[in-house]
């Protein structure tokens, strides 16, 4: 590319020029060099052979007068050589056998210059010396006459030396002149040469490159769009041939443009209409777009009040059937009742999908990003899954490998949600067998996890030609199945869109009466903030445990856990094993006793009254729920009964506790028996009698004093007239709602400052920003749960007191839903931030003094992390104010004063937090 970029930057005229020339000036310059230097040699060898000429028969002629010691003759026989060749000699001389001068042709100054320098023996032929533009001639004088060496003269001897030289001083001035003129000759002929190549050159610049030249321009002009144009002139050769060529294709082109412009004309015109037609179709689609818009508005709007207008008389259906449960009733009523409380809940699930599924297709689901503990969270809802798979009698086995992280960071909801639907599937389709869920790590980063799971059954397998319709909405593989075993078909579909939105993929494996294999990833951040207490598990290192399963995937599962806690597991899978092993009465520190193969009751207890003397600590595992075995036989007979799958925290927990004090764990709840009302006086407002009846007879079970609301007017008024410990408040209401509700009662009233906890049967996670945004201080969703309602109540008469605070101050509820809901996290998470507060003004404070603003940035982020997860929302939002002005480059005094507003929300902070600690300490 180089090259070629090199060759097209000189014309053609250029190349011809320095292509004809150069070759033609090169040849030139060395053919003149090489005779001028061959002239120069010839010229030094002439003058040569004229000073020998001359100097020989001297040095001959002279010996005599040397011999002799005569001088006058040696004189006139010099001079007479000088005078013969005046122009040439300049001087001659005559030296002695000592190297003396013994005559001169004429006086000569410089005749030390033609002395010999070397021992006169040396010289034994004719030399020559250059110096300067002279030339000196030396040649010996022998006493025989002989010019030749010694060595060359039979009968002459070593001994023999010249008995003198002859020494001639030569003018080079004529050879030089002749020198100069042949080399001025030589330049001449060079230049007459190359005169006479640029005559041709520019003639073949005229015959051919002028014409290329002009070629050159036409196609130019051509590809210009000036197809009229044409190479003129008589050229000579194939520069004929080549004019007529680009002239027949200019023909050519002018032809084909006009065919093409008339092309172009037509298609214009067809495409002018049919951007005409295009434009009707676009303002059609337009409205249709329009159209459509506003129907998926209506439908989004319509399902928002359809969940509503759902939820409110289910809540009243599960309230009520959950009350009249707590009333003494018939066998026959008791299972009437608990059907209908059953019912209304599936109907509630069907709701739950049905929203799901449209915020999902809307693009409008919203997923949080919130620490929690990733084993904890699948114990959960294993724990949830576990009914139903008891009482199909399968095997729900949970295997968690050792190196996937614990504290992780995402929707705890919705993973536990992909996984309830996912294995609720697999309950749902399996008759007979186990249920495995998998939990492994496909990828692990320094702040990123990707978890591979797996839920695997041996239930009715999909049909091959099926499975294309699994993950279609509101479809099943057979359309049996929805008549045989239920459900809308939006479990899987949902369950795809939510792995998907949070980055992962899912699949699946299946053979129809073998089983399916459900799998997917999930990639996870890792939380930098410890969840849940550290066990010291090294305390378990050594202990021996007898771990007594017959279920081979629960007992692998169970025993490469207690493997991995390094303890020394002694298997059993038989109850035959098992008790001619008991019979030895061995000594165990544990024992893990499963307690499903017995059918005998009878025999069930004497294996564990055997059991019981070969252990200091013996847990059962159970799949049953029937209170009266659990009561009379196996609870009094053990330390411990867990209901499988086990939890992997529990089942470590437990045994950390139980090698301690090895004694039944009682659970003591924290709130006051149900006979104790708490001394507080609510109010609950809510539009729906049936709604206000239900959560006005569960208050008045709860607390002293209740009063009711049925509109936001009566609210605000009784809000006026009346001080209330807490307020429940619906949202949606007609006229004054929730929301506005909340504000004038902020703003005016006697309980400015009393916690409200909004009542909602919309989906928590699209209200739960509006909610604690609009001065509410926490939510409960419907339909009411009594357990999450005497929570609330407990948690927050503890925090009643005459020296409150500012819900934006310290929000509990907001803290414990940044802790994903889990108390003793969040309490954690609060006590790191009361902590931090010193060291934190300290360190602003000292920022502020030193004007330093990148150590002012580097403590507000970091107090700013840590607000994230301890429900302050005020300092929070003051943080982040600070921040984002000091990082784009805001001077001190430009933030001083929101700083100052920062530290002064410090102190509120560190007031209300200890407060709030110290509550839940003496509780």
């Amino acid at each position: 590319m180089k090259s070629t970029n090199y060759m097209t930057k000189y014309s053609l005229r250029s190349w011809v020029l320095v292509l004809a020339l150069a070759p033609t000036i090169l040849v030139g310059i060395l053919l003149g060099a090489y005779f001028t230097i061959n002239r120069f040699y010839e010229l030094e060898d002439t003058l040569r052979e004229q000073g020998s000429n001359i100097i020989e028969p001297l040095a001959i002629a002279g010996e005599a007068s040397l011999m002799s010691n005569n001088r006058e003759a040696a004189k006139r026989l010099l001079a007479a050589a000088q005078l013969n060749k005046s122009t040439l000699v300049q001087s001659i001389a005559i030296f002695d056998a000592d190297n003396q001068l013994f005559v001169t042709s004429h006086y000569h100054k410089d005749f030390e210059l033609m002395r010999y320098q070397q021992d006169i023996a040396s010289l034994n032929q004719t030399q020559f010396e250059q110096v300067g533009d002279s030339l000196i001639v030396r040649t010996p004088i022998y006493a025989t006459g002989n010019l030749l060496t010694l060595d060359d003269v039979p009968g002459v001897t070593q001994a023999d030396k010249p008995v003198g030289y002859v020494a001639m001083l030569l003018n080079k001035e004529r050879a030089l002149l002749e020198q100069h003129r042949a080399a001025l000759a030589a330049f001449i002929i060079v230049l007459i040469g190359v005169q006479l190549n640029l005559l041709f050159t520019f003639r073949l610049v005229k015959n051919v490159t002028q014409p290329i030249t002009e070629m050159v321009r036409v196609v130019a002009k051509i590809r210009e769009g000036k197809l009229d144009t044409r190479v003129g002139g008589n050229l000579i050769g194939e520069l004929d041939l080549l004019k007529r060529g680009i002239n027949a294709m200019a023909g050519s082109l002018s032809e084909y443009h006009d065919e093409m412009q008339q092309n172009i004309d037509q298609a214009t015109s067809d495409l002018r209409e049919t951007l005409e037609q295009i434009e009707i179709q676009n303002v059609e689609l337009d409205m249709a777009k329009k159209r459509a818009l506003e129907a998926s508005r209506i439908k989004s709007e319509f399902l928002a009040n359809m969940s509503h207008e759902l939820r409110t008389p289910l809540n009243g259906v599960i309230g009520f059937a959950r009350q009249l449960l707590k009333t003494p009733l018939h066998a026959s009523q008791l299972d009437y009742i608990r059907t209908i409380e059953r019912s209304a809940s599936n109907l509630l699930s069907i709701i739950n999908d049905i929203l799901d599924f449209s915020k999902l297709e809307a693009g409008k689901m919203v997923l949080e990003n919130m620490p929690f503990s990733l084993r904890e969270n699948l114990d959960e809802t294993m724990l949830l899954l576990s009914v139903p798979a008891h009482e199909k009698q399968l095997e729900l086995v949970v295997d968690v490998m050792p190196e996937v992280p614990d504290a992780v960071s995402g929707d705890a909801m919705r993973v536990s949600q992909i996984i309830t639907n996912l294995v609720g599937n697999a309950i749902k389709f399996t008759d007979k067998g186990s249920i495995l869920l998998k939990v492994d790590v496909n990828g692990l980063q320094e702040d990123r996890v990707e978890l591979h799971c797996e839920v695997s059954d041996t239930g009715i397998g999909i049909e091959e030609e099926q499975q294309e319709l699994l993950f279609q909405a509101f479809g099943q593989a057979d359309s049996s199945i929805s008549r045989r075993f239920g459900g809308t078909g939006l479990g899987l579909i949902i369950t795809k869109r939510l792995i998907n939105q949070m980055g992962g993929q899912i699949g699946f494996t299946s053979r129809p009466g073998k089983g399916s294999t459900f799998w997917f990833t999930l990639p996870l951040a890792q939380s930098p903030y410890p969840l849940g207490d550290h066990l010291p598990l090294q305390q378990l290192s050594g202990k021996r445990i007898l771990l007594f399963e017959s279920k081979s995937l629960s007992a692998t599962v169970l025993q490469r856990r207690l493997q991995y806690w390094q303890m020394r597991v002694e298997t059993v899978s038989s109850t035959a094993a098992l008790k001619a092993l008991l019979a030895g009465n061995p000594s165990y520190d544990f024992m893990l006793l499963s307690c499903h193969d017995y059918d005998d009751i009878p025999a069930l207890g004497k294996m564990l009254s055997a059991a019981r003397r070969c252990t200091q600590v013996l847990i059962a595992l159970t799949d049953s729920h029937d209170q009266q075995l659990l009561n009379n036989v196996i609870r009094p007979q053990t330390d411990l009964v867990l209901t499988n799958p086990v939890g992997e925290y529990a089942l470590a927990r437990n045994l950390l506790e139980l090698q301690i004090a090895p004694a039944p764990v009682i659970i003591t709840p924290l709130a006051p028996p149900a006979t104790a009302k708490l001394p507080m006086t609510v109010l609950a407002v809510d539009d729906n009698p049936a709604n206000l009846k239900l959560i006005d007879a569960l208050l008045r079970e709860l607390v002293s004093n209740v009063h009711t609301a049925t509109n936001g007017e009566q609210a605000i008024t009784q809000a006026k007239a009346t001080a209330f410990d807490l307020i429940f408040m619906d949202i949606q209401m007609p006229g004054i709602d929730g929301i506005k509700a909340t504000a004038a009662i902020r703003a005016d009233s006697a309980n400015r400052n009393t916690p409200i906890i909004a009542v909602t049967a919309h989906a928590i996670n699209e209200e739960r920003e509006r909610i604690l945004n609009s001065g509410m201080d926490g939510y409960l969703p419907k339909p009411i749960d009594e357990v999450a309602l005497k929570a609330i109540l407990n948690r927050w008469h503890h925090n009643l007191g005459p020296e409150g605070h500012d819900s934006r101050t310290l929000n509990w509820e907001l803290c414990l839903t940044q802790a994903n809901n889990k108390a003793t996290l969040a309490q954690e998470m609060l006590q790191m931030l009361l902590d931090s507060i010193p060291e934190t003004r300290s360190n602003i404070e000292s920022a502020l003094e030193q004007q330093q603003l990148l150590q002012l940035l580097a403590v507000v982020h970091k107090l700013h992390g840590a607000c994230c997860y301890s429900g302050v929302p005020t300092l929070q939002q003051l943080c982040q104010t600070v921040e984002t002005a000091l990082k784009k480059g805001a001077q001190l005094l430009d933030v001083e004063p929101e700083i100052l507003e920062l530290l002064d929300e410090l102190t509120k902070v560190e007031s209300a937090a200890q407060k709030l600690l110290s509550s839940f300490v003496t509780d």
